[in-house]
């Protein structure tokens, strides 16, 4: 009952209000990225959505426009790259305000598994054995107060199908502040993406 109707009373309500307060400082936001360098100020990407369908999701641009569309953050260095406010969009994730929107239109919700790329064909095989991907994905989720961007693939499809084992309200509330102290502390957020922290603990050893 709660996953069928509730829930998505509840991302409704929230999304709308997270808009209504703020509508100021994503405009904010908005001419800062214009300002900061060239290119739109939102980014749209193809994403894998409940039962596998396909959707535009939104967010402020973050990366430099020479980035190729479809690339996952983790074969991008973005590091090097980045200038100062892209970094501190990244870090803190106001890049992801845009998907309030999706939230709206009913593309996402505001907690569950976070959506692929449609061309991380691994990460969604993975999510296929957990039933993952028959739930809407997330604005945030389990995975992402659990390491977020240092986890392997099979490690966050693993918690993604958790989540879904565990889907109610009182698992979304603890989801939805863990997330909170999550982005407070900046935890898990590794410029490389997925299984980054692998990549960098082999480049050090």
């Amino acid at each position: 009952m709660y996953n069928r109707f509730f829930k998505r009373i509840g991302d409704i309500l929230l999304s709308a209000f997270g808009i209504l307060i703020l509508i100021l400082p994503m405009a904010l936001i908005s001419l800062i990225i214009k300002i900061d360098s060239p290119g739109p100020v939102l980014f749209k990407q193809k994403r894998i959505g409940v039962h596998k369908t396909e959707f535009n999701i939104l967010k402020f641009r973050s990366m430099p426009i020479t980035v190729p569309h479809d690339m996952p953050t983790h074969q991008f260095n973005a590091a090097d790259s980045l200038s100062k406010w892209q970094r501190f969009m990244r870090k803190t994730s106001i890049d992801e305000l845009p998907q309030l929107f999706n939230i709206i239109a009913g593309q996402m919700s505001v907690i569950g598994p976070r959506p692929a790329l449609w061309n991380q064909y691994d990460l969604i095989a993975e999510r296929d054995l957990y039933g993952a991907n028959d739930v809407r994905p997330g604005l945030t989720g389990w995975a992402q107060i659990n390491g977020r961007d240092e986890l392997p693939i099979a490690v966050k499809a693993r918690l993604d199908g958790e989540y879904v084992e565990r889907l109610s309200f009182t698992f979304d509330c603890k989801c939805f502040f863990g997330t909170i102290r999550a982005v407070l502390k900046s935890d898990g957020v590794i410029e490389g993406g997925t299984g980054a922290i692998e990549d960098h603990t082999q480049k050090i050893n």
